[in-house]
């Protein structure tokens, strides 16, 4: 019901906050990207993946997550506290999974995906600042396809529905209401484990294994 809510609010010219003036600049709380992240139905909820090291290096979704488990390629480490119950069994929803396997993981960026889009742009629009669900968000592209724009990490923003259809095929240069909030960066595993950070600090499960412990006392 609440999703379906925000859709409606969605639609609504005078919905999100980050229309108001002096907004354009400012810089997402850590409780607003969790809001975005974990408000998924719950085979999409994110899961934590460590390499064999520990070392994290990855979110993925909780399908994905139990399709490794159940492959054997990685074990749960830490639960959510829901269950999955199938005809033949019982399953714990994961909440950080670790790899068997050590996979060197390469310092360049990161492939280029819906998914790390969204990921690298905290599930925000980059035109409003409002904070939503992958479900709720779309791509845009910032010099749209039909003028020579390219599917490209500098040409692509997470936008929500509503300022997609006002932008439509049009340059933001000629727009006097519409700019972006940062610009397009390639998503590099430096700005994967900044996010990681960033999901997992209010989170007790996560936080263990994000080096919250060498810096800063639990909450």
């Amino acid at each position: 019901m609440q999703s379906g809510k925000m859709r409606k609010q969605g639609l609504n010219g005078k919905r999100h906050a980050g229309h108001l003036p002096g907004r354009a600049g400012r810089t997402l709380t850590e409780v607003e990207v969790r809001a975005g992240v974990f408000r998924q139905p719950v085979m999409q909820t994110p899961v934590l993946v460590l390499n064999a090291s520990y070392e994290p290096i990855n979110i993925c979704g909780a399908r994905r997550a139990l399709v490794l488990v159940l492959k054997g390629v990685a074990r749960t480490e830490e639960e959510q506290g829901q269950q999955l119950h199938a005809a033949r069994m019982n399953m714990a929803m994961p909440s950080v999974i670790r790899l068997l396997e050590y996979r060197r993981i390469p310092h360049q960026t990161r492939a280029l995906s819906r998914k790390n889009i969204l990921l690298r742009d905290r599930n925000c629009c980059q035109y409003c600042e409002v904070v939503l669900t992958a479900a709720e968000l779309t791509l845009d592209h910032v010099i749209p396809r039909s003028r020579g724009g390219l599917s490209t990490w500098e040409n692509l923003v997470a936008c929500c529905h509503d300022c997609n259809r006002r932008k439509g095929n049009q340059m933001l240069h000629e727009l006097t209401d519409m700019k972006l909030k940062r610009e397009p960066r390639p998503f590099t595993l430096h700005t994967s484990r900044h996010i990681m950070r960033m999901i997992g600090s209010a989170d007790a499960a996560w936080r263990k294994y994000l080096y919250f412990e060498h810096s800063e006392p639990a909450a």
